[in-house]
């Protein structure tokens, strides 16, 4: 096999070859992607929540013991 593709032209080894699997695993190539990248987004996603969320925490429990420790408040 390996001598029958050595002997081949160059636009074959680098172009036809290429083209080919393209069209016989490119859906599976692009659904690889995509779930690659729903992944990444939904990572992405994850952690800017739980820093959004503890940011909120963090400001709230400054702003709840500046309150209490002046002495003001209701």
């Amino acid at each position: 096999m390996r001598e029958i593709y050595a002997g081949m032209p160059w636009w074959v080894k680098w172009v036809a070859v290429p083209v080919i699997a393209l069209v016989v695993f490119g859906g599976a190539i692009l659904s690889a992607i995509g779930l690659l990248i729903g992944l990444l987004f939904k990572v992405l996603l994850f952690v800017a929540l739980v820093g959004g969320l503890i940011y909120v925490v963090r400001k709230f429990m400054a702003s709840s013991s500046s309150s209490s420790s002046s002495g003001g408040g209701w």
